[in-house]
């Protein structure tokens, strides 16, 4: 039970903004997964949940795993060597500083984005593929951002 309820949170938080332990709660028992707050928070703790900030300025539950503690590598290189982004349907283009495509690409899968299914760089340019259209104007909303940032 224990091994399914924690797959199961682990899947509640990759496609819901869990904020609060009361949150996670009553999705697990919407779930089918009857839990008291102490089952809950002791969860949290096996899982190593922790709370990351929103773009909103709300935060959510997430997994970190060693790769994801220093993104901070990788969103530079992101910045450095983006120039812009159009889209084809669910296509992502990505054009970079010639001959940073590759280094921008390896960047993208880094900081693995769920929409993407899969990238093809070139010198300047990088084709994505996107699980979607909504999924691709959301990713270009979200890359956007980290663009801002620099």
């Amino acid at each position: 039970m224990k091994i399914s309820r924690h797959s199961k949170i682990l899947e509640i938080i990759s496609r819901c903004d869990v904020e609060t332990q009361e949150e996670l709660s009553a999705l697990l028992v919407k779930e089918g997964y009857p839990v008291t707050q102490a089952t809950v928070s002791r969860d949290i703790r096996e899982l190593k949940l922790t709370k990351v900030s929103l773009s909103n300025g709300r935060q959510k539950y997430a997994v970190i795993t060693q790769a994801q503690k220093d993104l901070s590598k990788y969103i530079r290189i992101f910045q450095d060597g983006f120039r812009s982004m159009d889209m084809a349907q669910n296509i992502l283009v990505i054009k970079t500083v010639s001959g940073m495509a590759m280094a921008v690409a390896a960047a993208l899968d880094a900081m693995d984005y769920h929409e993407i299914v899969g990238s093809i760089a070139g010198d300047d340019t990088i084709m994505c593929a996107v699980r979607s259209v909504e999924d691709t104007k959301e990713l270009m909303r979200r890359l956007g951002r980290i663009i801002e940032e620099s």
